[in-house]
C-alpha cells in the first residue's frame, strides 16, 4: 500500500492532530477545576428532586414513554442545576474567543453566504439546521429546552415522552432577544475584531454558546415557579395586579447574584488561563479590575453574566410569573 504524504495529507494529519490536543486539553482543564474547586452533586435533569425511572404505555398504538413522579419542587436542587450549566456556559465562550470576530457571519445574506432558499446569515442557517437535527431526537419536547426556530422544525422520530407538569402552561420564549443580544452585544466583547477565516467553527461554538445561554436563561420559568410555591401569598396579590416591579424586587436575592458572579469569574479564571495570552489585547482599556492581566478575561465573563444573562433570567421569571394564574 502506497502511502500518500502530499501537503493535503500533511494538512489533514496536523489538523486532526490539532483538534485531539485541543480536546484533551479541554478534559484536563475540567478535571483540574473539578478536582481543586467543585464539590459535584448528583441532581435530576430538570433541576427539581424526583425519582427517575421510565415506564411504557400505549396510545393511539404508539408507545408513550412516561417520565416518574415528581416528589419534590426543591429550589436549591434549581439553583445545583444552574450553576452546573455555568461551566457549559464559560467553556463556550472561551472556544467562542480564540476566533476573530467574523462579522460576516452574521450578516443577512452576506456576500459569500448565498444560500439557495434561504435568507438568513450563515448563523441562522447552521443553528437552524443543528434544531433540525436535534429536533428528530425530541430535543425540544423537553420542557427546559427552547428552539430559536420553533416553527421550522420536524416532528421527532423517537417515541414521545410524557413529562410531569411541573411549570403553569406558558409561552415564553425569549430567544429571538438571546440571538440580538449575543451577536450585537456580547460577540464584540467577547472576540477580537477580524476575519480569519474560520467561519465554520465560530459557527459551531456559536451555536453551543447560544443553545447554553438559552437553556439557563429559561431556567428561569422552573426558578419562579420554585419560588411562587414557596410563597404564594406573596406573589398572588402581585400577579393579579401586574405589579412587575415588585415582583421582579421579590425575586431578585442579591446575595446569590454576588456569589454566582465570584463563582463565574473563579471557574474563567481556572479555565481559561492560554486564552487571555496573546489574545483580547483591546480588554486591557475595557477592563476596569487593577493588577494581572489574567484577570481581565474572567472578569469580562463575569460581566457577560451581570449584564446579560441575570437581567435575561430574570425577565423570564418575570414574564412567567405574569402567566402563571393562581
Amino acid at each position: 500500500m502506497r502511502l500518500h504524504t502530499g501537503r493535503a495529507s500533511l494538512t489533514r494529519m496536523f489538523a486532526n492532530t490539532e483538534v485531539i490536543v485541543g480536546v484533551r486539553r479541554l478534559e484536563h482543564r475540567r478535571a483540574v477545576f473539578s478536582t481543586l474547586c467543585v464539590q459535584r452533586q448528583e441532581g435530576p435533569t430538570l433541576g427539581f428532586s424526583r425519582r427517575r425511572g421510565l415506564k411504557a404505555s400505549s396510545r393511539n398504538g404508539r408507545r408513550l414513554w412516561m417520565v416518574s413522579q415528581i416528589e419534590k419542587f426543591d429550589l436549591e436542587q434549581l439553583r445545583t442545576k444552574l450553576i452546573r450549566q455555568e461551566e457549559t456556559i464559560i467553556f463556550a465562550l472561551i472556544e467562542r474567543a480564540q476566533f476573530k470576530r467574523n462579522v460576516v457571519i452574521y450578516e443577512k445574506e452576506g456576500p459569500l453566504f448565498r444560500i439557495p432558499g434561504f435568507s438568513g446569515s450563515f448563523l441562522d442557517y447552521l443553528l437552524l439546521e443543528t434544531e433540525r437535527l436535534h429536533a428528530r431526537v425530541r430535543r425540544y419536547t423537553a420542557p427546559d429546552e427552547h428552539a430559536f426556530f420553533p416553527d421550522q422544525l420536524p416532528k421527532p422520530i423517537l417515541p414521545p415522552l410524557a413529562y410531569e407538569q411541573v411549570l403553569h402552561p406558558n409561552s415564553i420564549n425569549v430567544n429571538e432577544k438571546i440571538l440580538q443580544i449575543y451577536t450585537q452585544e456580547i460577540i464584540p466583547r467577547l472576540t477580537d475584531e477580524g476575519d480569519d477565516l474560520n467561519y465554520g467553527s465560530s459557527c459551531v461554538n456559536d451555536v453551543a454558546c447560544l443553545q447554553a445561554l438559552s437553556k439557563r436563561i429559561h431556567y428561569g420559568k422552573f426558578v419562579a415557579e420554585a419560588k411562587y410555591r414557596a410563597a404564594p401569598a406573596l406573589y398572588r396579590p402581585l400577579i393579579e395586579q401586574r405589579d412587575t416591579e415588585a415582583i421582579k424586587e421579590n425575586l431578585t436575592d442579591r446575595s446569590v447574584e454576588a456569589q454566582l458572579l465570584r463563582r463565574v469569574e473563579m471557574k474563567a479564571a481556572t479555565y481559561g488561563r492560554e486564552v487571555e495570552v496573546g489574545q483580547m489585547q483591546r480588554l486591557r482599556h475595557e477592563a476596569t479590575l487593577d493588577g494581572d492581566e489574567s484577570q481581565h478575561f474572567p472578569r469580562l465573563l463575569a460581566n457577560i453574566y451581570a449584564n446579560y444573562v441575570i437581567p435575561l433570567t430574570k425577565e423570564v421569571e418575570v414574564l412567567y410569573m405574569l402567566q402563571r394564574w393562581p
